[in-house]
This record gives C-alpha cells, structure tokens and sequence, in this order.
C-alpha cells in the first residue's frame, strides 16, 4: 500500500518524479495522446509554471512573463484554473474542459480525472484545501469544499458537494432526481 498523498512526498523521491519533458509525456499519454485537448495544454502550461517556481531567482525572472502568460491563457481560453502553487501528481486527466477551478493549495494525487465544472476549494479559511488521493474521479460539477481528504480509488458523483473526508475505494453521489409532477397534454 502506498503512503497517504502530502506536498512533501512529492518532492522528497526524484526518482518517482521524473522532469518536465518526462511528465509532459506521461501526460499527453494519459489523455489520449492528442496536444490539442484543452486538458493537456493547460496542464501543460502548469507544468511548465511549476517547474519554473523550482528554477534559481535569475530563472524564474527570465520566464515569468511566458508562465504568467501561459497560464491566463489556459484559465481563459480553457476555463481551467491549474494554479502553479497547486501539487498536482502524475498522469492526470481533465476529459471536458471549462469551469474546472482548483485551489492554489490543493493536492491532487496520480492518476485522477477531475470531469469539468469541478471546483476544489476552501471553506472559510484560505489556507484549507482538499487533498485527492490515488485514482480519484470527480464527476461534473462536484464541489469538493475545504480541508477534506478523498481517499485513493474513491469516487464523487457529479454534482456532488463533499464537506467531510472520503475513505477510499468509497463512491458518493448526490440525491438522484425524482419526478415532482407531469405535464398533461
């Protein structure tokens, strides 16, 4: 069994991390080896503004302005907000683009698919943010609020709103719809 997701196990192992053009691989490879799906440019553009964080001050400087630039056009164009200060892990995957918001503090684990309209975020104080485990699915729309904790395998619904920690392998959905009235006619 692997040892829970946490922004200083990302860092502490370089072997199980490879570099940028690495990752980017693994990336286009996760989601379906096509450059031009939005979930791959901005999470290109991600990846190359956090790897340019770990740069010396000299170059971070020098590549600020097309960081910057990369991911403004990514949270624009796309509707995808992949802050640099984010941990993401390996080999995500983002199938749908627009309305996927991830807080700057969040941390997403390997091989999650986050669906659009997915919103990672705090609750009343700006330094808690959710953690996703291992091979989480986030459905359409779900909202994910807080310092919550979705354990490895588990999956959230779509429209879905967690508040409270997810064990893994663990599967939560919304209320499903029921029928209020009929139309006759």
């Amino acid at each position: 069994m692997r040892a829970p997701l946490s922004r200083d196990r990302l860092f502490e192992r370089p072997d199980e991390h490879p570099g940028l053009l690495a990752t980017l691989r693994e990336d286009w490879e996760a989601n379906g080896r096509d450059w031009s799906r939005a979930g791959f440019r901005a999470l290109a553009a991600y990846r190359f503004n956090h790897w340019r964080r770990g740069r010396s001050a000299p170059v971070r400087r020098l590549l600020y302005l097309p960081a910057r630039t990369l991911y403004r056009y990514a949270r624009n164009r796309y509707g995808i907000e992949l802050p640099p200060t984010a941990t993401i892990g390996r080999r995500l995957r983002l199938p749908h683009q627009h309305g996927i918001v991830v807080h700057e503090l969040a941390v997403i684990g390997d091989d999650c698919t986050i669906q659009q309209g997915v919103s990672l975020c705090f609750a009343t104080d700006p330094s808690e943010a959710p953690t996703l485990g291992n091979g989480v699915q986030v459905g359409a729309n779900a909202v994910i609020y807080g310092r919550v904790t979705v354990g490895d395998g588990a999956s959230v619904g779509p429209n879905t709103v967690v508040t409270t920690d997810v064990s893994a392998g663990a599967t939560l959905f919304a209320p499903p719809a029921r029928v209020i009235g009929t139309s006759s006619g």
